[in-house]
């Protein structure tokens, strides 16, 4: 946490120590609490003369009725814009890592649907991870103007999301501060099937006047951690069809080649995967079993990697019945097992 100039690292600590507790209690700090919560080793004498500094500086106010000290104004502003600058360095590091990790992944992705292609001659797929257990690990409120905040969403596999939600008045610090305590301490390590109504009814109503905005912000949450429609889907060999007289006619060659083109049918095909494959097995359709109709005079192999936390993708081969299905399966096998080390490996 950054130090303002004015502050030294002891009266950072003490002033840290002051807003944590007034937040979690509600009740005056004195000097005694602080020399209980914090490892500064300090008599109860410095910490009150370290207070009366705090207190000149604006950060402290002392009510009428106690002895305690509680934040002013300007020490919950000092305290939100460190928390936010710590939050916002972790965001900014952790974006710049998975921004290396997703070229990579890119890169491996591509090779891997073309290394299949020519080693089966048959046509093949291979989609990005999706996320099938989308879990919360962090939620961050901040305020962008009066009528509006960003809410920055962190799930499983650190996948950051964000959206503006519009409010009615501007929030105070303090406001701000106890909704993002609320939503995390509530919410944190939770799906979206898990946020049930009686859930939502307890956080509004621990939101007391700010219910509506707890309300809004768990409809952005929903409404960005469902299962993006536009997954990445890589594709090669899709001519190989024409290998196969019983595929090379023109109306079931031109079915397939627009599914690769097109990929909203790959799509249903990762999706029925996924769905089906909790073992990670090994799905074979065959015919009309194949989970999209234009590709019914073919064989569909498909199986599951995996990259840890909830992050899942399908490996897909496309080609005629009559199939080398022993290869085929060595094959999908082998390069699913190496997907799982390489990425287990970036971890």
């Amino acid at each position: 946490m950054a130090l303002n100039q004015e502050l030294d690292g002891r009266k950072t600590k003490i002033l840290q120590t002051i807003i944590k507790t007034y937040l979690e209690t509600g009740e005056p700090v004195g000097s005694r609490t602080i020399s209980k919560y914090t490892d500064l080793n300090l008599s109860s004498a410095t910490i009150r003369n370290e207070m009366a500094d705090l207190e000149d500086l604006g950060y402290i106010i002392q009510p009428h009725t106690s002895a305690g000290r509680i934040p002013s104004d300007k020490g919950y502003r000092w305290y939100v814009d460190q928390l936010m600058e710590e939050k916002e360095q972790e965001v900014i590091e952790m974006q710049e890592q998975l921004l290396q990790k997703a070229d990579k992944m890119d890169q491996i992705l591509k090779q891997a649907a073309k290394v299949l292609a020519t080693s089966t001659n048959y046509a093949t797929m291979v989609s990005a991870p999706t996320y099938n257990r989308n879990k919360l690990k962090f939620i961050q409120l901040s305020q962008v103007d009066e009528n509006q905040i960003i809410v920055v969403i962190v799930m499983e596999g650190n996948i950051i999301k964000n959206k503006i939600v519009t409010v009615e008045e501007q929030l105070s610090n303090e406001n701000l501060l106890k909704l993002n305590m609320l939503l995390n301490t509530n919410l944190n390590g939770m799906s979206i099937d898990e946020i049930n109504l009686g859930m939502i009814a307890r956080l509004k109503e621990q939101a007391g006047t700010q219910s509506e905005v707890i309300s809004d912000v768990l409809d952005a949450i929903a409404s960005v951690i469902q299962l993006e429609n536009g997954m990445e889907i890589y594709t090669s060999g899709a001519t190989n069809v024409f290998k196969y007289p019983e595929l090379s006619d023109s109306q079931s060659a031109k079915e397939i080649i627009n599914a690769f083109e097109e990929k909203q049918l790959l799509q249903e095909i990762v999706t029925e995967t996924l769905a089906k494959d909790e073992k990670r097995g090994i799905q074979v359709y065959i015919g009309n079993e194949a989970p999209v109709q234009n590709m019914k005079d073919c064989s569909v192999v498909t199986a599951t990697y995996e990259l840890g936390e909830g992050m899942q993708g399908t490996i897909g081969i496309i080609g005629p019945k009559r199939m080398d299905y022993e290869n085929v399966m060595k094959t999908l096998k082998t390069l699913m097992n190496e997907l799982d080390e390489i990425f287990h490996k970036e971890k």
